[in-house]
């Protein structure tokens, strides 16, 4: 023991001032933890527990995020589900009117067609009539040159009648 006070001696060591020195540094520490490390760890602490909250608070966020993303994504699906069936409904619109269209342009052309055979028919027989006549004229005209003699209508009537039975055969 006399080998440590000799050494604390060599050292310099006052014993009355360690321990004042000890006791002030024990109230130190005291009065710091009450008043500095005990509210510096309770705002630690609380800002721990905010950041905690805060992660919490941003994991349902996401997880709301992600539930309207769905519905977002469900929205719009139906949409274009929706889209896609008017579009489909306006071609077969379109297609059916295209062939009503079509229908009635050929019903028109059938009847134009119609209408021009009908003429083309009937100036035919027009045709042949004017023909028939005139050809029932020469012969009555060629046949009273070749006779030469004026004839009758009884005449010309039968003469008519027989060319145009000849024509016609």
């Amino acid at each position: 023991m006399e080998q440590i006070q000799q050494v604390l001696a060599s050292f310099g060591v006052n014993w009355s001032a360690f321990l004042a020195s000890l006791i002030n540094f024990t109230i130190l520490l005291i009065i710091l933890h009450r008043f500095a490390y005990k509210p510096l760890l309770q705002v630690l602490d609380d800002r721990r527990r905010k950041i905690a909250d805060s992660l919490k608070q941003a994991e349902q966020i996401k997880e709301e995020l992600a539930k309207t993303q769905a519905a977002r994504e469900e929205v719009l699906r139906r949409a274009n589900d929706a889209a896609q069936k008017m579009i489909d409904e306006a071609r077969q619109a379109a297609e059916k009117f295209r062939d009503q269209k079509l229908n009635e342009a050929l019903q028109a052309a059938q009847e134009t067609l119609r209408k021009a055979q009908d003429a083309g028919r009937m100036e035919r027989e027009r045709m042949l009539a004017d023909l028939r006549r005139e050809m029932v004229a020469l012969v009555v005209a060629t046949t009273s040159k070749v006779t030469g003699k004026i004839l009758t209508a009884e005449d010309q009537k039968r003469l008519a009648d027989e060319t145009l039975k000849e024509l016609a055969a």
